[in-house]
């Protein structure tokens, strides 16, 4: 390290960042140019006069002060900061901190071991050479993660871990003792133990041997432990779960309002297993309609202090991959005891609400209840009842099989419901609500897990009527609590990033569309418009993407500034504890609350809000790399093909093309585009041949072939075809 910090004060005659780097990591100790030029391993009469030089010009921009003749100590201030580092694919990163208005470039040379999410302590300083600051890492503080998945190239003596993380810019030295029982082009989970000043990479031991590259099990196996997500229950958890009294008993009951006998059913996907709501429907003798939302009385079965609820909030929540759930709770709880399955008597917890012909709540009630559904509905089934006004259910869309005579009660009460719920969706928009209903890609998977088809998933009006009362549901409970002024788990989202809105319209005025950005209530309606007029084109999936971007992320936290995407003042999770530890600890504040208790620790379970949004991020990651990762699995078996794509992202290097029959996107590099030799215009977002003038731009439609589909990097390359015009 000291010889690195030689050769770049002789060669860059800049010794501003390294005396200051000094005085800041000792700030109260008080150091003459001969301490400095030592520490540096410096002894030339020119570096020591560029050492004086350099205090003198600190000394004089108010950055340190002379303690006593000769001496100097830093004046602690703005100069250094703490933040988070977000590495780029090219082995440099950028400071990323709230102090600061825009983020900085830190080149490699100054990471100083620091890798993509750690929290350090950094120098931020202007280079001569250069009128962008630039940042030093003096410090990590600590490490964003210490375990990483990659393939182990084990040695006679030694293994290297080379992970497919384009962020992650060194391997990981593993002595041989730390080996494992690893064996050579193995997926290893590997921990990261030290990292010597002197070492280019970091020491490590293989943690677990996850299995071969490709494999299926290993590839889903290590897009979990790459975010440090579980894949089974530790046995003890599991045998908690089992002892678990999880009877009905009338003594419960009596505690509760008895809703068995009120028309109660559930509408989920055809595949679920865990039915978390349920939906009661009743005519009363005034007109106005009874709807109770029942949700899964999980804090019942889940109570604080024990071991399954420890493991549920380290979990904080289910993980949907492609091929699997991997559970928040054991599936004695989650499939069976808190599942609101048909035919069967459940605790629920609910909000049960009065509405009028015009969808407006008349009243509201909140407290635990016992249900009986009457009935388990897929949304293909409800589907049918609102499109068609029919009872008959044909075969190809039943859960049985079989055509069947949907119970007339049930029929009225699903038509009733979605006419409300209409409303409810049209007040909301018209509020400001965004509408994102982008599409989902699903896969048609074989007995093996192997993917045979793609399909898309689009809301309809019964996914919409279960939304709109699951919306309402939280909203009333979050109103409830914060009207009190009490501590609570809100979901909040702030305003989009108008930086990025403004990037939005760039990208979107190609295709002819426009946002109206002066004011709140026009970005909404405009964003509306616009996800509105892509429906259908060729462009779609590409402008909801980058409109989703633009986005600030939800997030759970005590402190509540509203839902901007929903239009909400108030809103919190309530209706999923099943699968959301913030659902459940909703449920836990608002009984207390309901019983006479005063406010809670809001610092205490901000916490928890922090630690629950951070698993929800790490989740999604999850979940969106499974899908690569099944849409790389799914073209590797049509490499012959051709497939009409559109240019869904341009960079220096190449095009990105998304597929239009599947939506899997891959890249062609620039020097794959042989019709003419292409360089990339920023101003355009385009790629302009030098000789045609031709350009390739977002939005256009080209031909490609699979050049190489890389299961372990879940990357796409594509051969270059022709344009479609």
């Amino acid at each position: 390290m000291k010889k690195n910090f030689r050769k770049m004060s002789k060669k860059a005659k800049d010794f501003s960042a390294h005396v200051y780097k000094i005085l800041s990591k000792e700030p109260n100790k008080a150091f003459n140019y001969k301490q400095i030029a030592a520490i540096i391993e410096v002894n030339d009469t020119q570096s020591r006069n560029e050492i004086i030089k350099e205090l003198g010009i600190l000394k004089k921009a108010g950055k340190i002060e002379e303690t006593e003749r000769g001496k100097f100590k830093i004046i602690s201030k703005a100069e250094y900061y703490e933040g988070v580092v977000d590495m780029t694919s090219r082995k440099t990163g950028y400071f990323v901190c709230d102090e600061l208005e825009d983020d900085v470039f830190i080149p490699f040379i100054n990471l100083n071991h620091a890798l993509d999410g750690d929290k350090v302590k950094c120098y931020v300083y202007n280079r001569r050479s250069s009128r962008r600051p630039e940042a030093e890492v003096l410090e990590i503080l600590e490490r964003a993660k210490t375990e990483f998945v990659g393939v182990i190239d084990v040695q006679k003596n030694f293994a290297f871990v080379t992970t497919a993380n384009a962020k992650m810019y060194t391997d990981i030295f593993i002595p041989k003792n730390e080996i494992f029982d690893a064996e050579h082009g193995d997926v290893v989970l590997v921990k990261m133990v030290d990292w010597p000043k002197k070492a280019d990479s970091p020491f490590g031991k293989v943690v677990k041997v996850l299995g071969k590259p490709g494999e299926h099990n290993t590839e889903i196996h290590a897009i979990l432990a790459e975010y440090g997500l579980p894949y089974d229950f530790p046995i003890e958890v599991e045998a908690y779960a089992n002892k678990i009294d999880t009877s009905i008993t009338e003594e419960e009951i009596a505690k509760r309002k008895d809703m068995r006998n009120v028309l109660t059913f559930t509408i989920d996907p055809k595949d679920a297993k865990d039915f978390d709501d349920a939906l009661s429907f009743q005519v009363l003798p005034n007109g106005n309609y009874e709807i109770g939302v029942h949700i899964a009385d999980v804090s019942h079965y889940l109570k604080e202090g024990t071991i399954l609820d420890d493991e549920a909030y380290n979990r904080a929540t289910s993980v949907y991959l492609v091929d699997r759930v991997v559970p928040m709770l054991p599936e004695v709880l989650s499939n069976f005891a808190c599942s609101l399955r048909p035919h069967e008597e459940k605790y629920t917890f609910s909000a049960i609400f009065q509405l009028n012909d015009k969808a407006e709540v008349i009243d509201s009630w909140f407290g635990r209840t016992v249900i009986y559904s009457d009935q388990r509905f897929a949304y293909e089934e409800a589907q049918e009842i609102i499109e068609t006004k029919s009872d008959i259910i044909p075969a190809h869309i039943s859960l049985t099989g079989e055509q069947y005579h949907a119970p007339k009660p049930i029929v009225e009460a699903t038509l009733k419901m979605d006419e409300l719920a209409k409303i409810l969706r049209r007040k909301r928009m018209n509020a400001g609500a965004i509408s994102f209903d982008k599409v989902e890609v699903k896969f048609n998977l074989n007995e093996n897990a192997e993917p045979v088809g793609v399909y898309f998933k689009q809301s309809k009006d019964a996914n919409h009527l279960i939304e709109e009362f699951m919306l309402l549901a939280n909203r009333k409970v979050a109103e409830f609590i914060g009207k009190q002024k009490k501590t609570f788990v809100y979901r909040i989202h702030d305003e989009p990033n108008e930086d990025k809105l403004f990037g939005l319209q760039n990208v979107i005025s190609k295709f002819g569309y426009t946002l109206n950005l002066k004011s709140k209530d026009t970005v909404s309606s405009s964003l509306n418009r616009l996800l509105e007029d892509v429906q259908g084109k060729k462009e779609q999936n590409m402008v909801d993407t980058l409109t989703i971007r633009c986005m600030s992320k939800a997030a759970y936290s005590t402190h509540n500034i509203g839902h901007y995407g929903l239009a909400f003042d108030y809103y919190s999770h309530f209706t999923s504890p099943i699968r959301r530890y913030p659902d459940v600890m909703a449920h836990r504040l608002l009984q207390y609350y309901l019983d006479g208790g005063k406010s809670v620790s809001e610092e205490d379970y901000e916490q928890k809000c922090i630690h629950s949004s951070d698993m929800e991020n790490l989740a999604a990651q999850a979940e969106r790399d499974s899908i690569k990762y099944m849409q790389v699995k799914y073209m590797q078996d049509h490499k012959d093909q051709e497939f009409l794509g559109v240019i869904s992202g341009v960079t220096e290097w190449g095009i990105y093309v998304e597929i239009i029959e599947n939506k899997c996107e891959g890249m062609v590099r620039i020097r794959e585009i042989r019709d003419d030799y292409y360089t990339f215009d920023d101003k355009q977002y385009a790629l302009v041949g030098e000789v045609s003038k031709n350009l390739l731009q977002l939005g256009d439609e080209v031909y490609v072939k699979v050049k190489n589909a890389d299961l372990v990097k879940k990357q796409l390359d594509f051969h270059f075809i022709r344009e479609n015009k």
